[in-house]
């Protein structure tokens, strides 16, 4: 295999990169020709770990945020990720606008509309009366609890793993360095090409689920604003177009392509997010902001521990309730992405204590994501109509918003629009924005994939970057044309199954770390590589 990818004119590790592209192209390929028996296994399979191991991805979550917050708070916050004469690879400002476009820029937009309204209009909570007040406090809770502190978490862990172990241990840039306390120089072998193919695929699948949704949002978008028809062949069309978008950004590079973009989108993203604030109910808004902090702070710590323990008393069908379509799949979609997130925030990060790295993702975009929510959200129950009595002065504008979200999810921020002036403008703004999300994301995770299988921070060939990127937006593609839905479906199944041995990855992480900060406690100086690692670079 060494000699075939010598002769592409690629610089990888040949194994990784072939078996990880083989995989991709059997499952896709399986999942084309059979979807429906294959969404059934996994549906299967994601039913048992939810039942059964629904506890484990709550308490898990919780572990890592409060070693995150110990780690950062200690002695051990004072370390300085690349030696401690390395300065920041890139300013506050940028780096934060990568964080979060490389995040989740895209899921703000099309769920910072829908789960409030969804968490409004049924409540997760038993005894909860449906578009009341508490309704409305409840959906900003639940929403929040979601996409806040607890998403980033599961990004941040990751990502200060592989800070340190590559830039304090000058490993490879593989998900593997991060165990070398744990497996030694096994890293280099099969053992650690195994960690990092099943990195690679989930790298993928999560990605293609976050541009399926993104594609459904902007023909959604295109429907509402041209008449569009909503049709597989328009979804193919964008693919196509953002998926040449994210290529061109990834033939630049990290510093020309991904960073240019993360600054326009942020820049725009905030601009639309000030527009509804200043033409919807400003004072309202400006209120909510400030409540919509207390209301996260009160709930954090029950929601976190909330286990939906009574469910079989509570629910009708009798199964485990509310948490088990909503925070498990969550964190179990989140956690596929985490490698990807992880290794980039770490490559845009050099150069940061560790305090500084553990508070800036854990904080930065969290509060970005609160008013987002706040602004969105409960402009959207506004819209709505909140409480029997403003219902009634609605008349039979209430639930209107509501009714849209529950007929197409991904038409929810386009029917918000409506509410607000200039609305035809907005929505093309809107779209743009989902647009170039969707591209920084995908760009990310192909210069990540890309580096998972060179092991090396420097670019690999233009055609080695462009392999990954093309490869995400084919793999959507053909979900879409030869799968149809039932193909989407069924890669969400499989991203829930496999989240589980991702999910137990990431939890030996903080064991690794553990082991090698007990290290630095004796050599309060950067580590000597190990002894094979040099020669490997």
């Amino acid at each position: 295999m060494e000699e075939f990818a010598r002769k592409l004119g690629l610089k990888t590790d040949a194994t990784i990169f072939f078996v990880s592209a083989g995989f991709m192209v059997v499952f896709v390929l399986a999942l084309v020709i059979a979807p429906g028996p294959i969404e059934a296994a996994f549906a299967a399979g994601r039913s048992w770990i939810v039942t059964n191991l629904g506890w484990f991805f709550i308490v898990g979550v919780n572990v890592w945020l409060a070693f995150l917050l110990w780690i950062a708070l200690s002695r051990f916050g004072r370390i300085r990720l690349g030696g401690q004469d390395a300065k920041p690879a890139y300013g506050n400002l940028s780096w934060f606008t990568m964080l979060f476009a490389g995040g989740i820029g895209t899921v703000l937009m099309f769920w910072g509309v829908a789960e409030p309204i969804f968490h409004f209009t049924t409540p997760p909570r038993p005894g909860v009366e449906p578009f009341s007040p508490e309704a409305a406090q409840d959906a900003m809770a639940f929403s929040l609890y979601h996409l806040g502190l607890h998403t980033w978490t599961i990004f941040a862990l990751p990502g200060l793993a592989f800070a340190y172990f590559i830039y304090r241990y000058d490993l490879p840039i593989r998900v593997s360095s991060v165990f070398y306390p744990l497996i030694g120089e096994r890293i280099h072998t099969g053992v650690g090409k195994a960690i990092d193919i099943v990195a690679i695929l989930g790298t993928l699948f999560g990605v293609s689920v976050s541009i399926g949704l993104g594609t459904q949002q902007i023909n959604a978008g295109l429907s509402e604003l041209m008449g569009v028809p909503d049709s597989v062949f328009v979804k193919v069309v964008v693919i196509a177009i953002l998926t040449s978008v994210a290529v061109g950004s990834i033939a630049a590079g990290l510093d020309s392509g991904v960073k240019l973009l993360s600054n326009i989108n942020i820049g725009m993203a905030t601009g639309l997010m000030i527009f509804v604030l200043v033409t919807g109910s400003t004072v309202f808004l400006l209120r909510a902001i400030i409540e919509t902090v207390g209301i996260y702070v009160s709930n954090i710590i029950p929601l976190a521990f909330w286990n939906d323990t009574l469910a079989e008393f509570t629910s009708d069908d009798g199964d485990w309730g509310w948490q088990g379509n909503w925070t498990i799949f969550y964190w179990a979609w989140t956690v596929t992405w985490s490698p990807f997130i992880g290794i980039f925030v770490a490559r845009i990060s050099k150069g940061r204590t560790i305090r500084e790295f553990v508070l800036g993702v854990l904080f930065a975009p969290s509060a970005f994501t609160l008013v987002w929510f706040a602004i969105f959200g409960w402009s959207a129950m506004e819209i709505d109509g909140i409480g029997a009595d403003a219902r009634a002065a609605l008349g039979d504008q209430a639930g209107s918003l509501s009714q849209a979200v529950s007929e197409s999810v991904p038409l929810a921020m386009f029917a918000f629009f409506e509410s607000f002036p200039a609305t035809t403008l907005i929505q093309g703004l809107a779209i743009v924005i989902v647009a170039i999300f969707f591209a920084t994301s995908s760009d990310s995770a192909s210069l990540v994939v890309d580096m998972l299988c060179s092991g090396d921070a420097d670019p690999g060939p233009v055609r080695q970057r462009v392999f990954w990127g093309v490869s995400e937006g084919v793999i959507a593609a053909m979900l879409i044309v030869l799968a149809g839905e039932a193909g989407l479906t069924a890669l969400q199944q499989v991203i829930t199954v496999i989240g589980l041995p991702i999910f137990i990855m990431v939890s030996m992480m903080v064991v690794s770390l553990i082991k090698g900060l007990q290290t630095e406690t004796v050599h309060l100086r950067p580590i000597d590589p190990p002894k094979e690692a040099s020669e490997l670079k």
